[in-house]
């Protein structure tokens, strides 16, 4: 199943085009795509028994227009972040791998959709291409084995930060410097893990105004995605229609050398094997 927001309202993803998922449920389901979370068994049920390209309800797939996609998960009660989750990028940062991911957040009025056009703040700021992780029920203290039964489903995400915000004073801000207007975009669709060739070892890249910037797998990760869960979970309480940005791989610009930040008009296209492209323009701050 791909389920997609499209201008506000939950749509699921066909081959034939969307269909609009409060249409086709008579109701049953709302069009507000983040309160599908909250009954996510019954709606992944329901949905599973949609055929593609037949007529649902009063709906039927329409052809749409990618532009008006927005976040597949648009107001997340949580945000966590992963910080150094491979080891490429753990070695170019500069430090060697824990026995904790690093976890900040991304506050959520940064979370934006695909095809985003971001006003750039002043400073340095950089890219990292990130599988995110949305959960479908409450998962407190969960292992291994059951991990994957939380998960609601996979998107794309962009982690973009301000690096003089992140690193300025004598501890770094991480969070206040990932989380500019628009320093969140996701998307297209959020993809289940049944749709994916292997949920664990998914191609991921991004480049930035057709230059390769990032190129890895999934299955590089340190803490993999059950992992994070078991981590993650041990702590906080995670509950439905939470994302979880699951860390880059190597090739930021900040470690490059010389170093290569966005610019005005540069733009960021971010892919993840089974899910998609989302892309992300840049505009000069007022």
């Amino acid at each position: 199943m791909k389920l997609a927001n499209l201008n506000g309202r939950a749509v699921l993803i066909t081959e034939d085009g969307a269909v609009d998922v409060a249409d086709a449920s008579n109701g049953r389901f709302g069009s507000d795509p983040q309160s599908l979370f909250d009954e996510w068994a019954a709606f992944a049920e329901w949905a599973a028994t949609t055929a593609s390209g037949t007529t649902h309800g009063a709906a039927a797939a329409v052809a749409f227009d990618a532009q008006s996609l927005g976040a597949p998960v648009p107001r997340p009660r949580q945000v966590f972040a992963i910080g150094l989750n491979y080891a490429e990028h753990a070695a170019e940062a500069g430090y060697p791998p824990d026995t904790m991911p690093v976890t900040f957040t991304k506050f959520s009025s940064s979370i934006v959709g695909p095809d985003t056009v971001v006003e750039l703040p002043d400073g340095h700021v950089d890219w990292e291409v990130e599988l995110v992780i949305v959960i479908g029920r409450d998962a407190h203290k969960v292992d291994r084995e059951s991990a994957w039964d939380h998960i609601a489903g996979l998107t794309i995400g962009q982690d973009i930060s301000e690096r003089i915000t992140q690193l300025q004073g004598s501890a770094p801000q991480f969070s206040l410097g990932k989380s500019f207007p628009g320093f969140g975009p996701t998307g297209p669709w959020l993809v289940t893990p049944d749709e994916l060739p292997d949920r664990d070892d998914l191609a991921i890249s991004c480049s930035l105004s057709g230059e390769s910037m990032q190129s890895s797998r999934t299955s590089m990760m340190l803490y993999d995605v059950p992992e994070l869960l078991v981590r993650i979970s041990a702590v906080c309480p995670l509950l439905p229609g939470d994302i979880i940005f699951s860390g880059t791989p190597s090739g930021i610009g900040n470690r490059r050398t010389p170093q290569r930040f966005i610019q005005p008009d540069d733009v960021l296209v971010s892919e993840i094997e089974g899910i998609g492209a989302l892309t992300t323009r840049f505009t000069a701050g007022a």
